[in-house]
């Protein structure tokens, strides 16, 4: 950049070519960005180069090497190499053995101002514990939550987890719209995240809701309760059952699907602008007369028609995301037509279109309590919506790029967003504020998903690297490494003892949390404990994973199309 910046275009041209392959590894979409700067006015207009040039890189080092490198410098005289170094490089040493870049997310990281305003950031108070008075608790301290061991705090937190955040709303106070709670789609946070530890955890602390929260219609909690009482226990030794839909007959058609609480019903957004709703229930009852040709010519549909499942139109471009509302009566989709849809699935109608965000919309998430949503866009920003009105209650900004997915806290008063700029930023949903900024990721990020005790984080990026966060410091757990390629969804279970993650390399992974939480804390134990924290890898035939989800129950569903390139 400063060969091109003093007009040595030629000579940058050559420069970076020669060394180009070095970085591909870690900087791959860094180094397609830079290969387009021509011209010092290129480099003037491009805000990455500018940070670039602007900012440090931190780079972790442990002592020998340090020594080893200063010794090299000083013996060949490198002066030119020193000066780069002591204008564009931090060295951050450290004690003991060198140790794989694979096993530490911020063994290289860009700094600077920016990172001195994320260790601001991150130094504010948050509270990330679960809503007061949610149905689980009171039907813990009613010793009716059956399927948990333990009594008393232990307790207190796994029957809160999903169905603690949604109930929570209950807890609430005023509520318009009427959502039962259920997990969020990526896979809100769904059980406390230590759970089979109860004893030794502290149970999660109780806070109030900032926002005022919908009640549960009773036959929506009566559901709610009959599942907790059902809840089957996950740990290392107890995995969840698997059951996997399967689109076929797409045509490279499906850009994402959904699925409701119970499994009950699957929704897939299309690159022709519609979504289309399945009811399991129907599919089952005919399924004999009707395994005809796919998807978008199925048998049987809503009233006795032609097709197997309900068609909502409206949008004017490809559908991006979908999310179904806690109870499932509502289901939202965003699209590239840069609005968002509220339909009714049990009307079959488009309700209301909300128009906020100017590009296309990347994702959209109901919250746990229903009525409120949470939406992200190519332009940048997050932004919180009630159903109840047509222009959005906050905009989150201060990511530099499109942000990809947004995620709801356990107890909704904040919002997770990951983005192109390869952060993860949290948001007080009652200010607005930025409230956590985490740092390490090497791509951009795709899923995200919050532990049911609102403990901790999931984040998935293109590359396949999954990274476990405490929201609390703002710090990386654990980097969970396996996967081959894009990490699409990632949910965690009811009590939050289990991840599971979904991915384009066709594979469900299940991740136990636990081991997962307190290795990092014992701090690093080598390469070869992510694979000990790795519980099963679920291959499907040629699947890619779009979504996962856990039911109340803890039955993981996931979601996928038949790739023919398989």
């Amino acid at each position: 950049m400063d060969l091109v910046a003093k007009g040595h275009v030629q000579e940058a041209r050559n420069f970076f070519n020669t060394f180009r392959e070095d970085h591909e590894m870690m900087h791959l979409r860094d180094l397609q960005k830079l290969e387009g700067v021509l011209s010092p006015n290129h480099l003037k207009e491009m805000e990455f180069a500018h940070s670039l040039r602007k900012s440090k890189f931190n780079i972790k080092i442990c002592e020998y090497s340090y020594e080893l490198l200063l010794q090299h410098l000083h013996s060949t005289q490198s002066t030119t190499i020193l000066g780069i170094i002591n204008e564009h490089i931090n060295f951050q040493v450290t004690p003991g053995q060198p140790s794989l870049i694979s096993d530490d997310p911020e063994a290289v990281t860009l700094t600077g101002s920016s990172q001195e305003a994320a260790n601001q950031i991150n130094q504010k108070e948050i509270h990330w514990g679960l809503l007061e008075d949610s149905l689980e608790e009171r039907l813990e301290k009613a010793g009716a939550l059956l399927s948990d061991s333990e009594k008393g705090e232990g307790e207190a937190k796994e029957g809160e987890n999903d169905e603690t955040k949604k109930r929570s709303i209950e807890g609430g106070k005023q509520g318009a719209s009427v959502k039962k709670v259920k997990k969020d789609k990526g896979g809100s946070a769904t059980g406390k995240s230590a759970k089979p530890e109860a004893n030794t955890i502290p149970s999660a602390p109780r806070v109030k809701p900032e926002l005022p929260l919908p009640v549960i219609p009773a036959e929506a909690e009566q559901s709610v309760l009959e599942d907790l009482r059902n809840r089957v226990q996950l740990s290392s030794v107890a995995l969840p059952s698997v059951s996997f839909y399967t689109f076929i007959n797409t045509h490279n058609g499906l850009s994402c699907s959904s699925i409701s609480h119970d499994g009950s019903l699957i929704a897939g957004g299309f690159s022709d602008s519609s979504l289309k709703v399945w009811d399991m229930a129907k599919l089952g009852q005919q399924q004999t007369s009707s395994l005809s040709q796919g998807e978008n010519e199925q048998i049987f549909g809503q009233g006795g028609g032609k097709r197997q499942y309900t068609l909502f139109q409206g949008h004017s471009g490809p559908v991006y995301a979908a999310s179904f509302s806690p109870v499932g009566d509502f289901i939202l989709s965003s699209s590239a037509d840069s609005t968002i849809r509220l339909w009714s699935t049990k009307l079959n109608a488009n309700l209301v279109c909300y128009k906020g965000h100017n590009y296309p919309v990347w994702d959209v998430q109901f919250s746990p309590v229903g009525h409120y949503f949470a939406s992200s866009s190519h332009d940048r920003t997050a932004r919180i919506w009630s159903m109840d009105r047509i222009q959005p209650l906050r905009i989150m900004a201060g990511h530099l790029s499109d942000v990809d997915c947004v995620q709801w806290h356990a107890n909704c008063n904040y919002i997770a967003t990951g983005s192109s700029d390869k952060t993860v930023r949290l948001w007080d949903v009652q200010s607005g504020e930025c409230v956590r900024v985490f740092v390490g990721h090497r791509g951009m990020i795709l899923s995200l998903a919050m532990s049911p005790d609102g403990r901790y984080m999931a984040s998935g990026d293109e590359d396949g690297t999954i990274m476990m966060w405490d929201l609390s410091s703002g710090r990386c757990l654990t980097p969970l490494i396996g996967h081959t390629s894009c990490v699409w969804s990632l949910a965690f279970s009811s009590e939050g003892s289990v991840i599971a993650s979904g991915s384009a390399d066709c594979t469900v992974k299940l991740w136990d949390v636990n081991t997962s939480t307190k290795v990092s804390r014992a701090e690093e134990k080598g390469g070869s404990a992510n694979r000990l924290r790795s519980l099963k890898t679920l291959p499907t035939k040629s699947t890619p994973v779009y979504s996962l989800r856990f039911s109340r129950r803890n039955l993981l569903f996931a979601a996928g199309a038949l790739s023919k390139s398989g």
